[in-house]
């Protein structure tokens, strides 16, 4: 049966990941988002405010149902980590929640290298929320600040990134007793 699509973290961190977004791209950019899904938590007027929203994804009816994207192919990264996209083609490229899951990332960073235009950004976000069966053993027995150096780790060895910079957007709500934690690590290659 189906099931209908999730979110993979709470919505206060989707909120800040959205509003990270909106101050972080520039209007006009190209833009990727690997790993994709039905949403990629860009805020309502990038439709209209980017260049080009690409998405690619293992799930081609979780990309047909994204409402933001330009275009879209279907590619599990797993099986094959070239990204279908010509050299120099984005200033941005995201990867939300998923780069737990990946594992060949260093070769996926090195694409994502290929891919973005120079001084292009990559905005990795990341949360400790994942799918244990899906995310990668080392990853399950990390805490968060290990997380973030294990990204940092894979920029280092896919080579050509400025050093990256790591930011904690985990949303505070009133009253709340938990919220998903939410991080940025940011590389600018070179």
């Amino acid at each position: 049966p189906f099931l209908g699509f999730v979110y993979h973290i709470d919505e206060p961190a989707v909120a800040s990941l959205t509003q990270y977004y909106r101050k972080a791209i520039a209007p006009k950019s190209d833009v990727l988002d690997i790993c994709s899904s039905w949403v990629s938590h860009y805020p309502l007027e990038f439709s209209e405010s980017m260049g080009r929203i690409s998405i690619t994804g293992m799930n081609k009816f979780e990309l047909l149902a994204n409402d933001q994207k330009t275009d879209f192919e279907p590619k599990n990264l797993n099986v094959d980590p070239i990204l279908p996209y010509k050299d120099n083609s984005f200033d941005v490229v995201t990867c939300v929640v998923s780069i737990d899951y990946l594992i060949h990332p260093i070769e996926v960073l090195k694409e994502v290298r290929r891919v973005l235009r120079p001084g292009g950004k990559v905005i990795i976000s990341q949360s400790n929320r994942c799918f244990p069966s899906k995310a990668i053993a080392m990853w399950l027995k990390m805490n968060d600040r290990q997380h973030l150096e294990l990204i940092n780790g894979y920029f280092q060895y896919a080579g050509g990134f400025k050093p990256r910079q790591a930011f904690d957007i985990t949303a505070t709500v009133p009253d709340s007793p938990y919220n998903d934690p939410m991080f940025i690590v940011e590389a600018v290659k070179e």
